[in-house]
């Protein structure tokens, strides 16, 4: 084959369609969810480029590599557009239809997103995804004759979830539960940060193969911290041996196909001291009061400034180090925040039935100071028509995570 027989792109359907991890019926009603949002803006065309909102909309998570994907979503079509190294594979993952684009010449992406957006259409776009490069050649190939940003209001679509999804979030809860029992038997003085570590991941990744036969196993993941590794909420996992009074964090994270779910919890090893048991104490009690104050009706600013009043009356406010809570779903790590539904001053989002949240307070005292160390719980609720129902089941607190006594 010439050069000049190359194709730009080209539908490779190889293989047949494979079970998602939703029904035809809830992609459906998503894309018709959508399609409500893109009429209410006067958008014919949908170009999405996050991994979080093409998973959402068409079954597809991607891995980019460098190299860009997509999701075309017209009033008839719903197509998936990848890169020409994954083959078949989103076609068979994708709810509806695939292009796959070569490498053959530049921009191959977007002449083959033109071939289902035409041009000169009004087109949406996520304005907190695209970068400025992407957006220039959406315009040259596109020519839209303007641009509206969808990005929020795909969010405020993705923060109510469908009972296929709060099923799929129990579920990635429980596995959680799985991943922290495993951790704190495997909890002892002289073992490592990393060998502790993979036993949770292990232990999660096990768990989801059998429960979850037809999904694809991909990014779960542990950060089981120590002594000073504690301070912050996201420090990786190191070699660091575990000693007796260490203060531990535990966090298991299991990824069922892009759903991200996570139990977070304070431990000691075999002994806590007394300051550091007071102020663990602290931190459970404004877990617990965190937890009665997320009901229907509540807005988001008001549970965060419930929590900081219980801290200031304390004297421990000054070592919050973020925000309380956020809503769970279609996110990870490296991708997607529904940032509508997190717990801090500046969200005003109201709390609705049908929401999934977080309640995690953490306070870091600093090193070198008595107790010092990061302090954090971590519960997953549903919002009810009454309150909320907490599907976290791993017990928290001092009578059951000092750990690891012979």
């Amino acid at each position: 084959m010439t050069q000049t027989q190359r194709p730009d792109f080209h539908r490779f359907h190889n293989g047949s369609k494979v079970a998602l991890p939703f029904s035809d019926a809830e992609y459906e009603a998503r894309l018709t969810g959508l399609r409500s949002i893109m009429d209410d803006a006067g958008v014919t065309v949908a170009i999405f480029t996050s991994m979080h909102n093409i998973a959402y909309y068409s079954g597809f998570l991607y891995c980019a590599f460098g190299r860009p994907y997509g999701l075309v979503v017209t009033e008839a079509d719903c197509v998936t557009i990848s890169a020409g190294i994954d083959a078949g594979q989103p076609w068979r993952r994708s709810f509806s239809d695939n292009i796959t684009y070569t490498d053959w010449q530049r921009n191959n992406y977007w002449r083959a997103i033109a071939s289902v957006a035409g041009q000169g259409a009004v087109v949406g776009y996520e304005g907190d995804h695209m970068s400025l490069t992407q957006a220039a050649a959406m315009d040259a190939f596109l020519q839209p004759v303007v641009r509206v940003d969808l990005a929020q209001a795909t969010m405020t679509q993705r923060l109510m979830k469908s009972k296929a999804e709060v099923a799929l979030i129990r579920a990635g809860a429980a596995t959680a539960d799985v991943g922290g029992y495993a951790i704190k038997d495997a909890v002892c003085a002289g073992v490592r940060e990393i060998d502790v570590a993979m036993v949770g991941r292990d232990a999660m990744e096990a768990h989801i193969a059998r429960e979850f036969p037809d999904a694809e196993y991909r990014d779960t993941w542990v950060w089981f911290q120590s002594g000073l590794n504690t301070d912050g909420a996201h420090n990786p996992v190191t070699g660091r041996v575990l000693e007796r009074g260490d203060i531990l964090s535990l966090n298991t994270f299991p990824m069922i196909s892009g759903y991200y779910t996570a139990l977070e919890r304070t431990m000691f090893v075999e002994e806590v001291d007394p300051v550091s048991l007071e102020l663990w104490e602290a931190n459970v009690a404004a877990h617990e009061l965190g937890m009665r104050l997320l009901k229907p009706g509540v807005r988001c600013a008001e549970v965060t400034a419930g929590v900081n009043e219980f801290f200031e009356e304390r004297n421990l406010l000054q070592y919050r180090s973020f925000g309380y809570g956020h809503s769970f779903g279609m996110l990870s790590h490296y991708y997607g925040r529904e940032a509508g539904l997190e717990l801090r001053e500046d969200i005003d989002t109201v709390l609705e039935p049908g929401m999934v949240i977080s309640m995690e307070p953490m306070i870091t005292i600093p090193n070198g100071q008595p107790g010092a160390g990061g302090y954090r719980e971590h519960d997953i609720l549903i919002i009810t028509e009454d309150g909320n129902e907490n599907i976290t089941q791993y017990p928290y607190g001092p009578e059951f995570n000092v750990v690891g006594a012979v």
